[in-house]
């Protein structure tokens, strides 16, 4: 066998089981291996940003790796904004990346880059092959890195001699050791704090938010602890019958104003939070002026192990907090917006649905109305790099394809991505698209204000708006053969999402919200 065809017996031995690419002359070695490994499903994406967030959100989902096809450096590049996505939500990715023969290397071909330079920003291990052998050892590496402790995209280099050159062996079947635990004396010493506080309250990051986590946490708010998540975190389990933890404000002045008068803060999976960006006169770090800080556990520890250890410490009851079922029984009528879509996003969200959320400031009114809905899981876009929601979506799909998956963008951050719906089709994958269609970066707007940039004039507006042309999403849905619906009132937007949950395969509406 050649190095192409070790490497992926190697990424199936170890749990593989899709790969989503964008392939090059490199890479042909690894196409033509496919047709013999056939435990991996391979999946073209028409953009490298595409394969990179699908790859992120299979791996959200799924709780193993997925493995990306990348042309040399600059494909990497085209990829890298929903690869920052995924090292912030540690998921496990694997980059098989693709380069020039070792030999031809040096002579600074036109696609020639320094791969390792842009691989190491967005992976939490980088190495390159030097012959085939190498290569289906470092695979097994690659997934390794990828899975232990928080994890991450880890990135193998592989040049194209590596790949048909031929390999002895396969690499190993790797053990990845199970995540660190809190000390019994740690969880101690956070539960004396928690019961010597007058306010306390405990912030809890992606890996501590698993089912069993989120039911501890259900404990220790019951107990008086206020618990309150990150922003932005990999994957929330939520919908009526579990806890329902408050969410950190995203804006400073707020998220400060909502913790005024606590005294301390416990940190479970996560760090000391900060806010997304500076400002002039706002402060930057979010924790109050004489508020103290315990680590329960870091982002690399077990969370889930470390909530429920507190819960027991603190002798919580065994039940936790939940929320009823509570969604409006009543269409909604009238003008079309964020809000009036979340009602009925609300009410006709199928239970397990996934929803693969990149809607920016239409986002907040729909997560808020849907907190009591029948339970469905939540992708949030972790890394601020709009333009993961349709990719994460394909990657969910392919993850539990018997579960509905529900795609909310912005018509801003779905235009990043939108080749993704191309894939939805061809894969035939069970996924209701929502793009809020405000013809604007409504966001900047918001954010040209606080940054005190001085007023926009004509040619500042320009910069901020999705107008002259107007994005017709419908027919560019239509171009990538996808069904498509254009609602302008609330009436039709209920009707049309009810119909699209309840078929089968990939659809599309267009929000035109006021």
């Amino acid at each position: 066998m050649n190095g192409a065809e070790v490497l992926l017996n190697t990424l199936a031995d170890n749990g593989v089981e899709v790969c989503f690419g964008n392939p090059g002359t490199s890479e042909m070695q690894l196409v033509t291996a496919f047709d013999r490994e056939l435990r991996i499903r391979p999946v073209l994406c028409l953009f490298e940003g595409v394969a990179t967030g699908a790859a992120d959100g299979y791996a959200r989902i799924r709780g193993r790796p997925a493995a990306t096809l990348l042309h040399l450096g600059a494909g990497l590049a085209n990829g890298s904004a929903n690869l920052h996505n995924a090292r912030r939500a540690f998921s496990p990715v694997v980059n098989i990346v693709g380069d020039h023969a070792t030999y031809h290397r040096p002579l600074d071909a036109p696609l020639s880059s320094d791969i390792d330079s842009l691989a190491r920003p967005v992976s939490v291990w980088v190495k390159a092959a030097q012959t085939a052998q190498e290569a289906a050892d470092l695979a097994a590496e690659a997934v390794l890195h990828s899975r232990a402790g928080a994890g991450g995209p880890a990135t193998l280099i592989l040049p194209a001699d590596c790949a048909w050159s031929t390999a002895g062996s396969r690499g190993q079947v790797v053990v990845v050791p199970a995540r660190a635990r809190p000390d019994t004396a740690r969880v101690a010493a956070v539960a004396r704090a928690v019961r010597a506080a007058s306010k306390p309250m405990i912030l809890v990051g992606s890996g501590a938010l698993t089912e069993q986590g989120l039911l501890a946490a259900g404990r220790l708010g019951r107990a008086g602890l206020r618990v309150v998540m990150d922003t932005f975190v990999a994957r929330q389990p939520r919908g009526a019958g579990r806890f329902m933890p408050e969410r950190m404000q995203y804006f400073a002045e707020l998220a400060l104003s909502s913790l005024q008068g606590v005294d301390l803060m416990v940190l479970a999976s996560t760090r000391r939070p900060v806010a997304f960006f500076a400002y002039p006169g706002v402060p930057n770090i979010l924790v109050p002026e004489g508020c103290a800080v315990e680590m329960l556990s870091e982002p690399h520890e077990d969370g889930e192990y470390s909530l429920q250890a507190l819960a027991e410490a603190l002798d919580a009851s065994p039940t936790p907090q939940s929320v009823p079922f509570k969604v409006s029984e009543i269409t909604p009528t009238g003008a079309l917006t964020a809000a009036t879509a979340g009602t009925s996003i609300a009410r006709h969200l199928p239970e397990g649905a996934i929803v693969s959320e990149d809607a920016v400031t239409s986002g907040l009114p729909v997560y808020a109305q849907t907190y009591a809905a029948r339970q469905h899981e939540w992708l949030f876009l972790t890394g601020g790099a709009i333009g993961q929601g349709i990719p994460a979506a394909i990657g969910a799909a392919l993850a539990e394809p018997r579960r509905k998956v529900v795609c909310l963008t912005g018509d801003g951050a779905g235009a990043y991505t939108l080749q993704g719906l191309w894939t939805l089709v061809r894969e035939k994958l069970d996924v209701t698209v929502v793009v809020f269609a405000n013809h604007a970066y409504r966001i900047l707007a918001i954010e040209l204000a606080r940054t005190r940039s001085g007023e926009a004039g004509p040619r500042a507006r320009g910069l901020l708006s999705l107008t002259d042309p107007t994005l017709d999403w419908v027919s560019m849905a239509v171009g990538f053969g996808m069904a498509a619906t254009r609602c302008q009132t609330a009436e039709s937007f209920d009707v049309t999402f009810a119909r699209c949950v309840r078929e089968a395969g990939p659809h599309l509406i267009e929000v035109l919200i006021e």
